[in-house]
């Protein structure tokens, strides 16, 4: 499976709780795309959020995100990693 990091840009101000939340939200319904969340990060003063997961496409991660109620800004496969 390829493993993906995907940024969310307009999440100013969201605290450890909604982060949770969200990332909850994703696990959820993850499997109905065979998407593994692994770790979300955020910079709340930014707005960015960062999502690590594994899948089968970008496509399948945005979906996931879609239907939580979070699309993703951007999503990069990561293709090599030390």
């Amino acid at each position: 499976m390829a493993e993906f990091m995907d940024v969310h840009n307009h999440m100013q101000g969201i605290s450890a709780d909604a982060l949770k939340a969200a990332h909850e939200a994703d696990l959820a319904i993850q499997d109905d795309e065979g998407v593994v969340f692994k770790n979300a990060w955020a910079d709340p003063v930014s707005g960015k959020v960062f999502c690590l997961s594994e899948g089968p496409s970008a496509e399948a991660v945005q979906r996931v995100h879609e239907r939580a109620g979070h699309s993703a800004d951007e999503i990069h496969e990561i293709t090599t990693s030390v």
